[in-house]
């Protein structure tokens, strides 16, 4: 979820990344407060959102919330990518 328009195009970078790795992703484009996207992604049980504004951007990382577990910080994709794996493995 981009927090503004203008991290629109990072966030299409990082879902496109993703998709190469089999992972299933939609973007949140709606012009809405991202306290409420993440609300709105927790009562639909999406297990792992990622938000996307400046500081990502800037530091081509990804800011990561797990569902029930709140934001796991700033990480690269890739670190991402190893951590979506092994809960897959669980």
């Amino acid at each position: 979820m981009p927090i503004t328009d203008k991290h629109a195009e990072y966030a299409q970078k990082v879902k496109n990344e993703l998709e190469k790795n089999n992972i299933r992703t939609d973007i949140d484009l709606r012009n809405e407060k991202v306290g409420f996207k993440i609300r709105e992604a927790e009562v639909q049980k999406i297990p792992y959102m990622i938000v996307i504004g400046d500081k990502e951007v800037d530091s081509d990382n990804i800011s990561v919330r797990e569902k029930g577990k709140g934001d796991l910080g700033q990480m690269a994709i890739l670190d991402y990518l190893k951590i979506f794996s092994k809960n897959l493995e669980l």
